[in-house]
């Protein structure tokens, strides 16, 4: 609400309660993204698990040779064993009871307990780049490299709205890849500041729409929005007219 930053002067009109509506905005609008980022999470779980341990079994995530890189591939080990350890779920503490060898749990047990971060690690170490496309197009996605930057960024936005820091009209250090055109419903407008709110609101709301086709997600952002108004959409990087978008349309 300044009108400059060297002196500090307010706006005209700015009021001690326009900054409590935005507060509470922003914390409407992390749940909200939440929710979302939450399904992104467990579809891409449960397609990386099940394609990649059809090709290449029960412990690939150990196998050194499936991996782009050697370091963050022994990186990336010793998280998972680090999260295993640390679990208390009965299927890992039951398994463990069972089974001494090898090491670590079967994938779809292992990779249950991991983080985001880790799992889109491993996921972006991965070097069957067919076996990515595949997982890609679950999302109707037609490359690999638009489901790889997306998910990048999800994984950062998902640590800012996990730790309950400002989001709405924040910049984003990764900005995900927006593609001209999709298969499915997609904005024309590739957005005029893409460090910010808007192209991760697009991604998520495509993904959304990929998992779960009858989603609520489009609707209940544009409640929120309605709901808030002096939430200004510039700063969080909304063009002109993004209401007209076939995205923004769509439910």
């Amino acid at each position: 609400m300044e009108a400059d930053k060297t002196i500090h002067r307010f706006k005209p009109g700015s009021t001690f309660e326009n900054a409590v509506d935005l507060y509470y905005f922003d914390k409407q609008l992390r749940s909200l993204l939440f929710s979302a980022i939450q399904s992104v999470e467990i579809a891409l779980r449960t397609k990386v698990i099940h394609y990649v341990s059809m090709k290449y079994g029960a412990f690939w995530f150990t196998d050194q040779s499936l991996a782009s890189n050697s370091a963050l591939f022994a990186s990336n080990l010793a998280h998972i064993k680090a999260e295993i350890a640390r679990s208390r779920e009965d299927f890992i503490q039951d398994h463990f009871a069972k089974y001494t060898v090898p090491d670590v749990p079967p994938a779809w047990k292992a990779l249950e307990v991991v983080t985001f971060g880790t799992l889109s690690k491993l996921y972006f170490n991965l070097n069957d780049n067919a076996i990515k496309k595949v997982i890609a197009s679950e999302f109707n996605l037609p490359h690999r490299k638009f489901l790889d930057s997306w998910i990048k960024s999800m994984a950062v936005l998902r640590n800012i709205v996990a730790h309950h820091a400002r989001l709405w009209n924040r910049n984003f250090p990764n900005i995900p890849l927006m593609p001209v055109r999709l298969p499915h419903l997609w904005t024309n407008n590739l957005a005029p500041a893409p460090q910010k709110l808007y192209p991760q609101l697009c991604v998520l709301a495509y993904l959304e729409n990929a998992i779960h086709p009858r989603n609520s997600f489009v609707s209940d952002l544009k409640r929120l929005l309605a709901r808030y108004p002096n939430a200004d959409v510039a700063a969080m990087g909304f063009p002109i007219n993004w209401k007209t978008e076939p995205l923004w349309q769509s439910y």
